[in-house]
């Protein structure tokens, strides 16, 4: 279902945003035995899951790459530690170039502000975080809507789950 929001509108006007379907979900029958999966079959994870940051561990960072959005796990200071191919794919980030790097200063100036970095450094100031909102990225790219999706896990990971509306 395409958005119907007023930017989303401008952006299609001004050819920012592609005419396309949104990519296709995993199919919902796909299972992952022990955790693992075949190089054929996607891992299947539902960016929407109320238990997804537990889930996330169950799977090797090559099964990771192959999910259906981006998944980037950064320390307390924002410091990626995994860019998985997702999101190098639709960024245009390599995973080499991200990790190790500032995500909101170096790998996307562009969310170092209230509205992104700001939400994060709050859940970090009250050791929790479970955010969701709509962003627009523009850095390295014409701009591009986005879900975001920050949550820390219970080792006090940290994770950005990013979902592109329309994906490459």
């Amino acid at each position: 279902m395409k958005p119907d929001s007023d930017l989303y509108s401008f952006l299609r006007s001004k050819d920012f945003v592609e005419e396309e379907e949104p990519a296709s979900n995993v199919d919902s029958g796909s299972t992952a035995d022990s955790g693992a999966s075949s190089s054929q079959e996607a891992v299947s994870l539902d960016f929407e899951d109320p238990d997804l940051v537990e889930k996330l561990y169950q799977y090797s960072e090559a099964e990771l790459d192959e999910v259906d959005f981006g998944i980037v796990k950064v320390d307390n200071d924002g410091t990626v530690l995994f860019y998985n191919e997702y999101e190098a794919r639709n960024a245009g980030v390599r995973p080499e170039d991200a990790e190790g790097k500032d995500f909101f200063t170096q790998v996307a100036p562009c969310s170092n502000n209230r509205i992104f970095r700001g939400r994060f450094k709050e859940g970090m100031m009250k050791g929790t975080l479970d955010e969701t909102f709509t962003y627009t990225f523009t850095y390295k790219m014409s701009p591009t809507l986005v879900d975001v999706r920050m949550l820390r896990d219970e080792r006090s990971n940290n994770w950005l789950l990013i979902r592109f509306r329309y994906a490459k």
